[in-house]
């Protein structure tokens, strides 16, 4: 099926939050105002390893504030993490921070200048302890556990030399294949803790009921796992606790857990029994999440003729002072490598460690771009030792059409659609592969390079066997004048996600998309949703809407053909822009058709029933997005600035159900990978375990439109694949855009300047320092 057979899925229209977003309408957890309402504050740890002695709360209360600490809240751990994992370790508040910026105590006050007052009044005394920074150091035999336990399947468990997480995963012989190996290449690599830098900081609001439950408005990639967790932490049944769906300004998956002062913030209202508003400044925000840093050991063989046989991969990466998302990350990556290029060989070996910093989050791309960075890097280097064009290795070994695909350890799938042929083709004849610099032949302090990666990302968690929990829900109902109600908790980051599915059941009922309106939506009238994340809004999002929309069509043609006089077989659906209707008809027949408008109204006077349906779709799949990125960049080697003149990128995200919105996504890709290969990284005093850049005021780099290529030299084209598992052949794309950037990246600098990075983000003073050695200067 080509785009030319939609009516609205390919189209460019209007997003359905739009013009309320861009006219400032649109309403955010932090626009929440109830009457009667108090203003919340945070106290935070000072110290990145401590224990608490003492909080004196009698100032703040003289004044008239609402306080807590661990005492008032749950002593009960718990996982932040919306599809339950196995460690739980975790409070609402902590009588034993692990690092500077943990949350001890908290109050609520008549206004938010009250409340910082009052804050302020609040006196603690700490017993300060040793901190520990670095992994390495944090898995020595001598240094003490950070946690003195946590809660591993409901049991007490010790932790062993401050490892969180360990998992490992062999497929073949990896003996025996590097035995066959001709070439043999092993390395380091590292990589950085950038922060999320999500446009909206994190708020909520709390309102108490009479009934002992709780109404929740909150910044959250799902509003469902947040009603559960609430109802887990405080013990409150989940017929109490609603969850409002609200916009959401950005998560890149910063808000994939349930965010810290969630669960703060109903503790304050459920003792205040007043409403409760808190509002994260942007510093508090930078001490809540960021991206797991790795350093991994990767040891690559293969055949003289590119042929790979055999790959090693050691990952340590640092967790943070808790372990919310490790388990899931390091489960992921080994799928991640494996996925990529075919390897008969391999061996995976990961840990997670515990250390006094900011808990590593869920971050766009989930573990793949630390993956695709080690593994793009070394196939550039392979190509050149084998005296390969890195685009033919590539091409000789990339997992793709017709290959099958790891689910999970013991469960794989055949790829149906892949266009990466298409992608390395055409991108390299645009961006001039064949004739790019060689290094050895430039002159001058200015040094050009192109370098390429590739890289894929799922599309969401679905599969044949439950072994990752991925479903969602929605209502889709025909009101008596022809339009359309969504109803779906699904949550869209301000990528243009609800409007994909809104075109979809546009598509499936043949009404104009204008008829097709987004409804309101609370966990209270809504079924479950996992969460908006791995790449799942549009594809497992859309089938769900597309199977809903299936039902009401159904339903809708039976009631019209009582009307029109034929069997529902005989007839089918088309939009009318004029009338702003869709049209049920008897094909090849004149006379014989009636508006949607209708057959809903005859329904009603009739009493046949509302046209509508409510469903779950679990998908079977999760098939994978490509891309490819070919990047230009010079390099001055007077300062060592990187600059990026160029990029060319070439994407199979099977039907584009959005264009624009599409293309938009690929340029945050772009803009995200750049700056994680080039500055965006959280540093800590290693003594006193504060971050240094803990604002955007201070020192927290972040690429600017100067920074990166100009619109007219960042070309984006889509290939002309169909996915027939796929909502009308679509999948994911939000994470695959991010992927392969930072490898392109520094595989343009090695091109331009014959320097490997593989240690990011790499800063001027790293690539001056990298000069010296090899006194280029």
């Amino acid at each position: 099926m080509t785009i030319g057979k939609f009516h609205v899925v390919g189209k460019r229209f209007p997003m359905k939050d739009g013009v309320s977003k861009v006219t400032g309408s649109e309403k955010y957890a932090s626009d929440i105002a109830l009457s009667n309402m108090l203003h919340a504050k945070v106290l935070r740890s000072p110290y990145p390893h401590a224990k608490v002695k003492s909080i004196d709360l009698k100032a703040a209360e003289k004044m008239g504030a609402i306080c807590i600490t661990f005492e008032d809240t749950p002593k009960k751990m718990y996982c932040p993490f919306f599809p339950k994992e196995t460690v739980k370790d975790t409070k609402v508040l902590t009588e034993k921070p692990l690092y500077v910026g943990d949350a001890i105590a908290a109050i609520a006050a008549d206004t938010e200048r009250e409340a910082e007052k009052a804050l302020k009044l609040v006196k603690a005394e700490y017993l300060v302890l040793e901190p520990i920074f670095d992994p390495v150091e944090s898995m020595r035999p001598s240094k003490s556990a950070l946690h003195d336990f946590v809660i591993i399947k409901n049991k007490k468990t010790r932790i062993k030399n401050n490892m969180a997480t360990k998992v490992e995963l062999s497929i073949g012989d990896i003996e025996k294949g590097f035995n066959e190996a001709d070439v043999i290449i092993e390395n380091e690599y590292k990589t950085g803790r950038p922060y999320h830098a999500q446009l909206e900081t994190k708020s909520v609001v709390c309102q108490p009921e009479p009934n002992g439950g709780i109404i929740v408005w909150a910044t959250t990639q799902s509003i469902h796992g947040t009603r559960i967790l609430l109802s887990e932490i405080f013990g409150i049944p989940l017929s109490k606790v609603n969850v409002i769906k609200l916009s959401i300004g950005g998560s890149f998956g910063s808000s994939l857990h349930l965010n810290s002062i969630i669960p703060i913030c109903v503790a304050l209202a459920l003792k205040a029994q007043r409403p409760v508003k808190l509002v994260s400044t942007r510093e508090e925000d930078m001490h809540d999440h960021c991206r797991h840093s790795s350093t991994t050991r990767y040891k690559l063989g293969a055949k003289r003729d590119g042929t790979l046989v055999a790959g090693r991969m050691e990952v340590v990466i640092d967790c943070g002072a808790y372990n919310t998302q490790a388990q899931a990350i390091l489960t992921a990556m080994p799928g991640m490598w494996a996925n990529h290029y075919k390897l008969p060989n391999l061996r995976f070996e990961g840990i997670s460690v515990y250390v006094n910093k900011v808990p590593a989050r869920a971050m766009i791309g989930w573990g793949n771009p630390q993956v695709n960075f080690v593994v793009e890097s070394q196939i550039d280097d392979l190509a050149e030792k084998l005296h390969m064009d890195p685009i033919e290795l590539k091409l000789k070994n990339h997992v793709g059409l017709g290959d099958m695909y790891h689910l999970g350890a013991e469960v794989m799938v055949q790829i149906k659609s892949c266009g990466m042929e298409e992608i390395l083709t055409k991108g390299a004849e645009l961006i001039g592969w064949k004739n790019r610099p060689n290094r050895g032949e430039q002159k001058g302090y200015i040094r050009r390079g192109i370098g390429i990666s590739i890289g894929e990302n799922v599309s969401g968690v679905g599969a044949p066997l439950p072994i990752r929990m991925d479903y969602s829900s929605a209502m889709i109902k025909i009101n008596e004048d022809g339009t359309v109600d969504l109803v779906t908790p699904l949550m869209d980051h301000g990528g243009g996600t609800v409007t994909a599915c809104a075109k979809i059941v546009a598509e499936e009922l043949g009404v104009p998309l204008s008829n097709v309106s987004i409804s309101p939506a609370d966990t209270s009238t809504t079924p479950y949703d996992v969460a908006t994340h791995a790449s799942r809004g549009v594809y497992v999002g859309g089938l769900t809407a597309k199977k809903v929309a299936s039902q009401v069509r159904d339903k809708l043609l039976e009631y019209a053909s009582r009307i029109i006089g034929a069997p529902p077989d005989a007839l089918n659906i088309k939009p009318n822009d004029e009338i702003r209707q869709g049209l049920v008809y008897v094909e090849g027949t004149k006379g014989k058709e009636v508006t949607i408008r209708e057959v809903a109204e005859t329904a009603r006077q009739k009493n046949w029933g509302t046209i509508a349906s409510v469903d779950s779709y679990q998908p079977l799949n999760r098939p994978p997005s490509y891309l490819g990125c070919f990047m230009e960049v010079e390099v001055n080697i007077r300062n060592g600035h990187v600059k990026p003149l160029r990029a060319i990128i070439g994407c199979d995200a099977g039907t584009i159900i959005n264009p624009r919105l599409a293309e938009g996504q690929l340029h945050g890709g772009l803009n995200k990978g750049i700056g994680y290969a080039l500055i965006e990284d959280t540093e800590y005093n290693k003594k006193t375990g504060e971050m240094l850049n803990k604002g955007y005021l201070t020192d927290f780099k972040m690429l600017t439109a100067s920074d990166l290529p100009s619109l007219k030299n960042i070309e984006v084209f889509f290939t002309d694949t169909y996915e027939p598992d796929g909502p009308l052949g679509a999948k994911g794309i939000s994470e695959v855009g991010i992927n392969p950037i930072a490898a392109a990246v520094t595989n343009a600098v090695y091109n331009a300047i014959g320097i490997r990075f593989r240690d990011i983000p790499i800063t001027p003073e790293k690539v001056l320092e990298a000069l010296k050695e090899k006194e280029m200067i």
